[in-house]
């Protein structure tokens, strides 16, 4: 039989082992520590909206969509309309001439367009083919033309010649519907109001601030969020992004300021290299969509109707 161990060495070790055990958990708890650390780090990386598995309440609604509102404000503090216009009624034809094309081609017609026609007065009495010659640029020229002849008579005849300053009788004109509408009432009489075209009604889908597709839905929806104050703005803001970045086919999220506040990030290039390239307008170093942009625009005024983009 082997000799055994003097009692104060089986002590020792076994203090030793207690300390070792000791380390052990303690290095457990740490790696479990850093493990979550490191959890938290990747998550910060992503977009918080995204990140999150439960339903956000009408709180946390509210501060997201109020908080994009303000980093919008300060990635676009030129934000304005892009349509060129010097009084209300030349801001109603150009919104009504918008339908189903660009700002851009807008513009490029309306300089001969005001020259030939510069008050309701001359446009009702146009004749139609050649006001039709005019706008055929933006496309559905016959239509738009019946609706010119149309709004511009009615201004003459029922509102003395000047450009209704309330929506209920905006809407009564030919051709005008809410969105046009709230263009003229917010940015020619400075009436706040929401402007629910394509790039709006996309970009609040996709933030998650309605799931509504009808437009005065969109409308109602989007109001309750915000004061009254912001409404026209929030109106340019939203849709100076969806021209610029987050497009409807393929959005640039690597580029994206407001990324980590967006419940879709990801459904656009998410590369930043890739993505700077999708980026348009001044963003992408082009010129704008007006000939005669505000002051404070940093891009390039865009091209007259055949001039080099």
């Amino acid at each position: 039989m082997g000799e055994r161990a003097p009692a104060g060495a089986a002590k020792a070790a076994n203090k030793a082992k207690k300390k070792s055990g000791a380390e052990s958990s303690a290095r457990d708890a740490k790696d479990a520590k850093d493990a979550k650390g490191v959890k938290a780090v990747k998550a910060a990386r992503t977009p918080k909206a995204a990140a999150s598995a439960e339903p956000e309440s009408r709180t946390a609604l509210v501060r997201r969509a109020r908080r994009i509102n303000r980093e919008l404000a300060e990635v676009y503090p030129y934000a304005h309309p892009e349509l060129d216009f010097e009084n209300p009624f030349e801001l109603l034809v150009a919104t009504v001439l918008s339908a189903q094309t660009t700002d851009l081609r807008v513009n490029q017609t309306t300089p001969a367009l005001f020259a030939a026609y510069p008050t309701p007065e001359d446009m009702a009495a146009a004749d139609p083919e050649a006001l039709e010659q005019l706008i055929r640029p933006t496309g559905f020229f016959r239509a738009k033309a019946k609706s010119l002849i149309g709004l511009s008579t009615a201004i003459r005849d029922r509102f003395g010649g000047e450009v209704p300053g309330r929506i209920e009788d905006l809407v009564s004109l030919p051709g005008v519907g809410r969105k046009t509408a709230h263009v003229v009432l917010g940015n020619a009489f400075g009436r706040p109001g929401i402007t629910v075209d394509t790039h709006f009604g996309r970009l609040v889908r996709r933030w998650k601030w309605t799931e509504a597709t009808d437009p005065e839905k969109v409308e109602a929806e989007i109001c309750a969020l915000f004061p009254k104050s912001e409404w026209t703005m929030l109106s340019h803001r939203v849709i100076f992004h969806g021209r610029r970045i987050c497009h409807s086919r393929r959005p640039a999220c690597g580029a994206c300021p407001i990324a980590p506040l967006c419940p879709s990030y990801g459904e656009g290039e998410t590369d930043p290299g890739k993505a700077e390239k999708l980026l348009k307008y001044e963003k992408g170093g082009k010129p704008g969509q007006r000939l005669k942009p505000p002051p404070d625009y940093p891009g390039l005024p865009a091209p007259p109707l055949g001039g080099d983009a």
